[in-house]
């Protein structure tokens, strides 16, 4: 090779070396700050802290050691809240973040290196969101999340991961959130295993028309709203995702007999026509997504052929309203036993509904 044009390409080779070097520790400091975070599913920045809000919403940093701080909190009006995270791509726990607690979270690695975290809201949106202001440790990075097609899963306390784990306290011992595991819900299982994203919008007690004890509110009226409080004036920005699939489970809380409240019968009509509505607004906002409905492991024999058939029936009338469109998919679970708190599924459960749905989303997400 010619002397001049080796000095040439020498010199080419040395700037972007320097280049990319600068560009790599600018990237990396040893504090992240709430606005540094790259958050995964409903969050805002709140007075300069990142709000996570919906279930398992989360975010990801890697960092050099055996030890990383996070600075969280619940809001002041809450006694706790939960985080759960994953360190090296393996699940460890729950945290359990309480009202005044000043000191970071310690979370250690058994040797030091570079490591990655993930964080996860392990509570739902209406329990109350998670504060987190920043992350403190060595040559920390942000993590974006993986270029991948992504599940919005819509629904109940089912969807959530409530009444779901009592790995730290027995049934009835504890707050309702104390049992939330949304980490291990059957739709983040499912995401997961078909190394798709995942968000969880998600409401305890919700139905299409009713919740369980009380004829309001429904998830067509918090659904636009960015915490899902029906009085929320902070609206969610839906341009931010688009789902490849959304996935709706509901009804189960429509047709609860309200537990001793005062209830009407369940309102077949209106349960058909109300979820009409909210998948034709769903699509207003994904057009081009594939809707799939799902019954409700809750629901059993007369109560689950009639909500079977009331799916079915929405289904036909989405696919002649829009006959251009994607037609809506239809998977029903098999009937479960629940083991979890209050008739809930329990985490085993969550696996085997996990385990049920994804040959189907498989299929789906394949296509």
């Amino acid at each position: 090779m010619n002397v001049k044009y080796r000095f040439i390409l020498v010199g080419i080779w040395l700037f972007c070396g320097c280049v990319s070097s600068k560009n790599q520790s600018a990237t990396q400091s040893d504090t992240l700050m709430a606005k540094d975070l790259l958050p995964y599913g409903r969050s805002l920045i709140t007075n300069d802290k990142l709000e996570l809000i919906s279930s398992a919403v989360h975010f990801g940093f890697s960092f050099e050691g055996d030890r990383v701080d996070m600075y969280a909190s619940p809001p002041a009006w809450m006694d706790h809240n939960y985080l759960q995270y994953e360190l090296d791509g393996v699940y460890q726990k729950r945290v359990k973040i309480s009202k005044g607690q000043n000191a970071p979270i310690h979370l250690t690695a058994n040797k030091k290196g570079r490591h990655t975290v993930w964080i996860y809201k392990a509570t739902e949106a209406t329990t109350g969101p998670m504060f987190i202001e920043k992350i403190t440790g060595r040559n920390l990075r942000a993590i974006p999340t993986a270029n991948a097609p992504l599940i919005e899963f819509i629904g109940n306390s089912i969807t959530c991961g409530a009444d779901a784990d009592t790995s730290l306290l027995p049934c009835g011992v504890g707050q309702y959130h104390d049992y939330t595991n949304a980490y291990y819900a059957y739709g983040p299982r499912v995401a997961r295993n078909l190394g798709a994203n995942y968000i969880l919008s998600s409401v305890s007690g919700i139905g299409i028309y009713r919740t369980w004890n009380r004829e309001e509110p429904s998830m067509p009226a918090v659904f636009d709203k960015a915490d899902f409080q029906e009085k929320s004036t902070r609206k969610w920005d839906f341009s931010r995702y688009t789902p490849k699939i959304v996935s709706i489970a509901l009804g189960t809380n429509d047709m609860s007999n309200g537990d001793g409240a005062p209830r009407a019968p369940f309102d077949s009509a209106r349960f058909v026509n109300g979820y009409i509505d909210f998948v034709r607004s769903v699509k207003s906002k994904y057009p081009l997504a594939q809707i799939v409905l799902l019954n409700s492991p809750m629901v059993a024999d007369k109560g689950n052929i009639l909500l079977q058939n009331c799916l079915a029936t929405v289904k036909n009338s989405i696919d002649r309203l829009h006959p251009s469109d994607k037609t809506v998919a239809l998977f029903f679970f098999k009937p479960m036993k629940t083991r979890g708190c209050s008739g809930h599924p329990s985490l085993e459960d969550h696996a085997i509904l996990a385990d049920e749905l994804f040959p189907f989303f498989k299929n789906l997400i394949d296509q």
